[in-house]
């Protein structure tokens, strides 16, 4: 899955067109500025003007910036320029970022679709652009946006397993799955409570991945991600439009295995274990229930008080796990809350950790490669929000306390591992609007800030 074409970004320059991002005020020839008149181009944002070089072909586009250059506008380029080869006339700097965002902008999810082979827009590499790795890790983001757009039918706990299969196998990983009722017996109760009322052929598994690990001199990194590949919401049933998109409810998997993949293509200096709990949270006889007391591998009970909020519920297991191979980082990825839309919208996940180190670390990652997240509190307050008389703690925290997608976030704490530090991405992992090199669908978030951040501390 998610292979990008190689020739993307090229290292063959004969013949390319230029690409000029001109403001309002910018700076062009006369034959250019003519042209421009004569068909409307301003400079605005998203005007993008092929000027003719009388041939049959073009001597330059024009690309509006508005104001200022955002490199990341380059997402749009794939979609908006004709066939051909291009070449970005922008600062070293703005060229590198733009080409990064120029393959971004290049997935689509064309599985179910009927189409011939076409030509492709492609991009002369810039100066000082590492075109493999930037190659890496627009793959890793088209890998987690093709999981996530993937319906639920070709997308279930197998598949979840035979992609983290390959991606072990290409790096020399060692990978170990257990797989329903196994699960009872290797200690992972939350996680088959949760899948057991699927179809035997999409039972619920945990899946385990480790690389390095026999250098035990390496700092250990654990990738802990939720992949409930389709959440009906349980004997608490979704309505029909909360239930149209949670085909997308094994984001935060997607993004686990996909960012695992990564660091492993970098040979990036750790120990790394990719941890996901792959489960369908689906209706039948056998489904658990509002007020059931669930086990954790922890050891803590769980009163059920919504099946709705069963992210969580598979999430304390396999953070118990990571927490007993005792890494250094953890940081785990879920689509957990419609609460976290509701504080920050669609474009913008919260950021989770009680180490102010690595909070700076991965907000200052994020602003390095337009990749944003922002933080939010684990605010003790509501911890209480948890408490229940007949069991440790509940998954749906009192409704006093409001702000779910803090609550989820400190049960989630309950269960992180206490050596190193750990930190929480509540993922939305979807654009709910189509525009240019965002189109509606799987969206890869927080996964090249959380790359970047890793890069830094352990280059």
């Amino acid at each position: 899955m998610s292979a990008l074409h190689p020739d993307l970004l090229t290292a063959e320059s004969e013949g390319a067109v230029p690409v000029r991002f001109v403001g309002p005020a910018g700076a062009m020839d006369a034959a250019e500025r003519g042209w421009a008149e004569a068909n409307g181009f301003k400079g605005k944002p998203g005007q993008v003007l092929p000027v003719p070089d009388g041939q049959g072909g073009f001597a330059a586009v024009l690309v509006g910036t508005g104001e200022a250059f955002d490199p990341l506008s380059a997402r749009a380029l794939p979609a908006r320029l004709p066939p051909g080869l291009y070449r970005l006339e922008a600062e070293a700097a703005e060229a590198r970022t733009a080409a990064l965002a120029f393959l971004l902008g290049a997935y689509v999810f064309d599985r179910y679709r009927a189409r011939p082979e076409r030509d492709r827009v492609r991009l002369v590499a810039p100066d000082g652009l590492d075109r493999e790795a930037a190659l890496r890790i627009a793959a890793a983001c088209a890998l987690a946006r093709e999981m996530i757009d993937t319906p639920a039918a070709d997308m279930g706990p197998l598949q979840i397993e035979t992609i983290a299969r390959e991606i072990a196998e290409a790096s020399g990983a060692s990978i170990a799955v257990i797989t329903g009722d196994a699960l009872l017996e290797d200690n992972y109760p939350a996680v088959h409570a949760v899948g057991r009322a699927a179809a035997s052929h999409r039972a619920p598994r945990v899946i385990e991945i480790g690389w390095n690990l026999d250098r035990a001199e390496l700092p250990l990194v654990a990738l802990v991600g939720k992949g409930v590949v389709f959440d009906s919401g349980g004997l608490d049933i979704k309505a029909a439009a909360g239930m149209r998109n949670m085909k997308k409810d094994m984001g935060g998997a997607a993004h686990a295995l996909a960012l695992g993949r990564l660091v492993m293509q970098a040979g990036l200096p750790v120990r790394l274990v990719v941890l996901v709990a792959a489960v369908e949270n689906a209706i039948s006889g056998d489904a658990f229930r509002p007020g059931d007391i669930l086990s954790s591998r922890k050891g803590l009970t769980i009163e059920v008080g919504n099946t709705d909020a069963e992210g969580r519920l598979v999430l304390a297991d396999i953070l118990t796990r990571a927490g007993e191979l005792s890494p250094d980082i953890t940081l785990d990825f879920a689509t957990l809350t419609g609460a976290a839309r509701v504080a920050l919208g669609p474009e913008l996940p919260p950021l989770y950790t009680d180490d102010e180190a690595l909070a700076a670390d991965v907000l200052e990652a994020g602003r390095a490669v337009g990749d944003p997240l922002w933080r939010m509190p684990l605010w003790p307050g509501y911890r209480a929000a948890l408490e229940t008389e007949i069991a440790d703690l509940r998954n749906d925290s009192a409704a006093w306390a409001q702000a779910g997608s803090i609550t989820a976030a400190l049960f989630l704490q309950k269960f992180a591992p206490t050596t190193g530090v750990w930190a929480h991405m509540d993922i939305f992992a979807w654009n709910p609007r189509a525009r240019p090199g965002w189109p509606e669908g799987g969206e890869a978030q927080a996964l090249r800030a959380c790359f970047e951040m890793l890069s830094r501390r352990f280059a």
